[in-house]
């Protein structure tokens, strides 16, 4: 390894860097097992998925792991709007092993806990969910989602979801 590789890292792959918004700056970037590559920035975490790459928004990672030498991301979906709140359903996990993950660990778990503003976990018959207000990355807003447990009445927690965000967007308690 190089002297300049040592103190900046790998170059950025072209995929990567052709897909950045406009001045948005990798933090770190580190290769797959597989010839892939993860990079952190304020915005998100590109991922590769087949052969390109794409940005999951901090406040759309449900889970990310590092353990055993790999990163296992659970990517949130928006399956339904609920007025101002958004109701979540989790992607199947992903595993991503990181031969020289550097500090994308350390980067990933500092981002999506800099995402969260307030958590809440609301316990009901049938299954309860977790309401998390949550900074959209690249703006000054928030939102207020809901992750609903297997099983939860997702209709009641919509409703609940509506009346809660109304509630924030006013500053009422």
């Amino acid at each position: 390894m190089g002297l300049l590789s040592r103190l900046f890292g790998e170059p950025l792959p072209e995929p990567l860097r052709e897909s950045l918004a406009a001045g948005e700056h990798v933090l770190a970037v580190a290769s797959t097992g597989d010839g892939g590559h993860i990079a952190v920035t304020a915005l998100g975490l590109w991922v590769p998925e087949g052969g390109e790459v794409r940005r999951v928004g901090w406040h759309l990672v449900s889970k990310a792991v590092w353990k055993d030498g790999a990163l296992t991301l659970t990517e949130a979906d928006e399956a339904r709007t609920a007025g101002k709140a958004v109701l979540l359903a989790d992607r199947a996990p992903v595993r991503h092993a990181l031969p020289k993950p550097g500090r994308i660990p350390h980067l990933v778990r500092q981002r999506v806990e800099g995402s969260i503003r307030q958590r809440y976990r609301k316990e009901l018959d049938g299954g309860g969910a977790w309401f998390v207000v949550r900074k959209v990355p690249g703006t000054d807003s928030s939102i207020l989602q809901v992750r609903p447990d297997p099983g939860a009445d997702t209709d009641l927690l919509a409703s609940m979801a509506e009346e809660a965000a109304a509630k924030l967007a006013t500053g009422a308690s």
